[in-house]
């Protein structure tokens, strides 16, 4: 088993080596096994912690598999947005059941506006006959 997969990756190596392009390809399949999505719950839970500093930052990153950039991000994002929330601006302030209702009736306005462009095209219709 251990000498085919060698094999595999030695087979790989020698392409990589004859084909410019394909180092990269192989670098970019590589990137997108090992990407992770983080959710924004987890995110949430990060800069959190890192707010109680019982770990320094650089260990919390490292912790969680994550460069210290990119929790100084979050952190930023994380207090831009409590910041205009405590201002007052509520742009997305609405909730579940405000967004259902606007969906509904977009769908009830399309259905009529499809039906009154009918009803306009029947009535040049026959006046046009």
């Amino acid at each position: 088993m251990e000498n085919t997969q060698t094999a595999v990756l030695e087979s790989e190596t020698d392409r990589s080596e004859a084909a410019p392009g394909s180092a990269r390809r192989l670098i970019g399949q590589i990137r997108r096994r090992t990407y992770r999505k983080i959710s924004a719950e987890d995110k949430i839970r990060i800069v959190l912690e890192g707010f109680r500093k019982e770990l320094p930052i650089s260990d919390l990153c490292r912790k969680e598999r994550i460069n210290v950039s990119v929790y100084y991000g979050w952190l930023k994002d994380f207090m831009e947005a409590g910041k205009s929330r405590l201002k007052g601006d509520s742009i997305r302030s609405a909730n579940e059941d405000d967004v259902q209702r606007l969906k509904d009736d977009n769908v009830r306005l399309k259905q009529l506006a499809g039906e009154q462009a009918l009803e306009i095209s029947l009535l040049k219709k026959s006046l046009n006959a």
